[in-house]
């Protein structure tokens, strides 16, 4: 059975998947109108995934005798002036997202919730990924320096995604 105080921190943790997926889903939106067909394409799997993850941890909830609870989800204004600055809020998300894991793992722990602690670390593994392809994706857009050839070669190869 999961106690009072998991059970909060992962249906925060629902929450802020379920923003991830608001997020990214806006992302894609900007980008579709932006003409990057393959960066639209990029964040909305980016989007459908993070629903994923909050799909995850609610049924972890559900299955562990908790109630999961749904809250509002904060709408955010999907207007950036670029790739870079669009990538760059990506990474600094996906950090942010990596400390609310982090948190739960140290929760479950001090709660001595060991399935609680197994089933996060799919979500530590899952974050290591998400902030190095972010990384990887920033510096791509560093080396480009801007030209439109090179903006539209990486638009094409992240929408193989």
């Amino acid at each position: 059975m999961i106690n009072d105080a998991m059970t909060g921190a992962l249906n925060a943790q629902v929450n802020a998947e379920l923003y991830s997926s608001y997020l990214y889903l806006g992302m894609s939106a900007w980008a579709d109108a932006a003409g990057y067909k393959g960066v639209s394409g990029w964040m909305a799997k980016q989007a459908r995934e993070e629903l994923e993850h909050a799909m995850k941890i609610y049924e972890h909830i559900k299955r562990r005798g908790g109630v999961p609870v749904l809250a509002d989800v904060k709408a955010e204004p999907a207007v950036y002036e670029g790739l870079l600055p669009l990538f760059e809020k990506v990474l600094a998300h996906e950090r942010k997202v990596s400390g609310l894991i982090g948190g739960i793992a140290e929760l479950a722990l001090s709660e001595k919730d060991y399935a609680t602690f197994e089933f996060i670390q799919w979500f530590v593994r899952e974050q290591v990924e998400e902030e190095d392809s972010a990384g990887e994706i920033i510096q791509k857009l560093k080396l480009t320096g801007g030209s439109a050839a090179a903006l539209v070669a990486l638009d094409g190869l992240l929408g193989q995604r």
